[in-house]
């Protein structure tokens, strides 16, 4: 088991032990250890407040101090430190209506999501494991501390991280939690899109989702998700993991349906979702080589790549591109790397350019020839010299 990453935030935790304090690691990086996975983010919980954990470091940040979390940065990383705490009576299935700081690891740990979560660990690697979590991990099996009905009431989103956890880990979830998920599936709708949004990104990129997505479609998880109601998903098959993007494109072009506001995606997410929809559209036309230079010149060799790495998943869904003899990543990158220019920029001539040669106005001319040139270019028709091209443009297209 790697233990460097504990090493490295240790001296926080013998800090707050050498003032009085108890302090353990706690949370999914246990858990990972215990699995022997990579460690990501190393979470600490003490029984000193936020205040007392203020006063014992020099450089923290109080990202989330109403409820005890006390952003601790050393050595130049950052460590989330919370207090123990327990919480009042949930609204809405998403949030308590008051969080309290504790003395007790137990009362902290009990109100946790799953087993496996529920661990803490401390300097000496020694667990504390007040539910049995490390039989459950061992069992490879997904199960709420205490009861089901109860932690899926306080928040709804612990259905989504139980689902995303099976993606990722390929558990099994144990049966009276599989249950409450079943009947409590509706308490989705409380849920920001953003949190949801935020777990299906993990969910559909898991190693398991091949066994995960059958789970999500026979729950009818789906219905209760804006967008993804209004579409057919359960047809959606996944025998890989994806990105996000890469899962709505495909939706996407299969559904014809582009209305992503419900999801409340950056633009940046909406125009690579849209260039991945056009891109799929045209790979599936690609018969020539010169069809082929064109597509990659289009959208460029990550796309080009992408949509070739995508092809089990277009395939498994009835959408079917360019032959692999065609559309493979080894002649992707050899027609990328032979293009005589790989982006507009690289023209040799621009709209000012053409204005002065034609003593013509700028309009939608200008847009309509710069194309026709990138193309004439690309197929070699002529070099990408302002001269050549100008006197191409010249006996090659009519300029109306």
């Amino acid at each position: 088991m790697n233990r460097s990453q504990f090493e490295l935030a240790k001296p926080i935790l013998e800090r707050l032990i050498q003032h009085g304090y108890e302090a353990y690691f706690v949370g999914g990086s246990v858990r990972d250890f215990i699995m022997n996975r990579p460690i990501h983010d190393v979470d600490m919980t003490t029984n000193a407040t936020p205040d007392e954990i203020e006063t014992l470091f020099e450089h923290t940040i109080p990202i989330g101090k109403e409820h005890g979390t006390i952003n601790v940065v050393w050595n130049h990383e950052n460590y989330e430190v919370t207090t123990f705490r327990a919480e009042a009576e949930y609204v809405d299935h998403r949030r308590p209506t008051e969080v309290y700081f504790v003395r007790d690891l137990y009362q902290d740990v009990e109100r946790r999501d799953f087993t496996m979560n529920a661990i803490a660990m401390d300097i000496h690697y020694q667990r504390i494991d007040h539910f049995e979590g490390e039989r459950d991990i061992e069992q490879r099996m997904i199960r709420t501390v205490g009861d089901a009905k109860t932690r899926f009431d306080e928040d709804a989103l612990r259905i989504l991280r139980g689902l995303r956890f099976k993606s990722q880990l390929g558990f099994t979830i144990e049966d009276a939690t599989f249950e409450a998920m079943s009947h409590q599936m509706a308490d989705l709708e409380y849920l920001s899109i953003e949190r949801i949004m935020n777990e299906l990104r993990l969910l559909v990129n898991g190693a398991y989702i091949a066994e995960t997505l059958p789970l999500l479609h026979s729950l009818q998880m789906w219905r209760y998700i804006p967008y993804f109601r209004d579409i057919d998903v359960e047809t959606m098959v996944l025998n890989t993991p994806i990105d996000i993007e890469s899962f709505l494109a495909i939706l996407s072009y299969r559904t014809d349906h582009q209305a992503f506001k419900p999801l409340k995606l950056s633009n940046v997410q909406v125009r690579t979702i849209q260039t991945l929809v056009s891109a799929i559209q045209s790979a599936q036309t690609i018969a020539t080589r010169t069809q082929l230079q064109q597509f990659v010149y289009d959208f460029g060799i990550d796309v080009a790549l992408k949509i070739n790495a995508l092809r089990p998943v277009l395939e498994d869904n009835q959408i079917h591109i360019a032959s692999p003899v065609i559309l493979n990543g080894a002649i992707i990158q050899n027609v990328w790397s032979d293009l005589p220019i790989q982006s507009r920029q690289d023209l040799a001539i621009d709209g000012q350019l053409l204005m002065q040669a034609f003593q013509l106005k700028g309009g939608p001319w200008i847009k309509e020839v710069l194309r026709r040139v990138e193309c004439a270019v690309i197929q070699r028709q002529v070099n990408n010299q302002t001269e050549a091209i100008i006197e191409w443009v010249r006996t090659h297209v009519k300029i109306s």
